[in-house]
């Protein structure tokens, strides 16, 4: 998948998937899969390290994040996600950020907002660059959205995100990620821009779907309601884990046999 193809895929109505991944090993098996694109989101702050926001994923750790998807999943489309703050400090460090994160292995970034970020989107564009949007629930923004809450349920809040949508498709963005809003708001979004939307929590009529990795495979013991699991990876490998414990301590791995090595002769 290439860039030009998004456009393609929103007009034959072929639905995308996009999948979050944070590293080498689950990179490869993406890769080997049939999802078409992956973000590397900077939800790995809180679902790699252990932290309760995305607030402090930084540059050097979204670089190291894209540079080990990038070596496990060369036939894929890249999404790097830029993290907090770090496309709001001036076009200057802006646009070294953005410079990083595609020489780490990037084919295009995504940033969230649209309230005065039109420009930034446009020069980033102007510079070769394909951008995403991000709006709706912008985890970045969960301080002054009160919360990780669904977002445009109210008239004037879903005409606003309209309004943002249509602001970022004018700005130069190749598809928008839409998150938690309502089902027929991303409808009206997805039927009025030209550009692809992809969908987290907002319903089935986006041009396409992303999930995380870990929250599809079910490893994660959070279950908001837009997820559904496809795999129950937890208890599989929590099993899995206490089977290899067990027969560790009854002795009956590693055998002579199949796992041992024998003197040269």
């Amino acid at each position: 998948m290439n860039i030009t193809d998004f456009r393609k895929m929103k007009a034959s109505s072929q639905k995308i998937s996009m999948i979050v991944c944070y590293d080498h090993w689950s990179a490869q098996i993406v890769n080997q899969s049939k999802v078409d694109c992956i973000l590397v989101g900077d939800s790995a702050a809180m679902v790699i390290h252990g932290h309760n926001t995305t607030l402090p994923a930084t540059v050097d750790m979204m670089i190291q994040h894209i540079q080990a998807v990038a070596k496990g999943a060369p036939q894929k489309f890249i999404v790097g996600d830029m993290p907090f703050c770090s496309y709001r400090k001036g076009l200057t460090d802006t646009m070294e950020t953005v410079d990083k994160m595609m020489k780490a292995g990037s084919h295009a970034i995504k940033l969230e907002g649209a309230d005065d970020n039109a420009s930034i989107i446009t020069h980033i564009v102007k510079s070769g660059i394909p951008v995403m949007g991000h709006i709706g629930l912008t985890p970045q923004s969960v301080h002054s959205l009160g919360g990780f809450k669904v977002q445009g349920r109210q008239q004037d809040a879903a005409d606003r995100i309209l309004e943002q949508a249509l602001t970022l498709q004018d700005a130069g963005c190749f598809s928008l990620v839409l998150e938690c809003i309502p089902y027929e708001l991303a409808k009206r979004i997805s039927a009025e821009l030209t550009i692809p939307t992809i969908g987290i929590g907002a319903g089935p009529y986006t041009d396409g779907q992303v999930l995380v990795l870990q929250d599809m495979l079910g490893l994660q013991t959070h279950k908001p309601k837009f997820l559904k699991t496809f795999m129950e990876g937890f208890s599989l490998i929590k099993t899995t884990l206490d089977q290899y414990d067990n027969e560790v301590k009854s002795s009956t791995f590693p055998t002579i046999n199949e796992h041992s090595y024998e003197h040269s002769v």
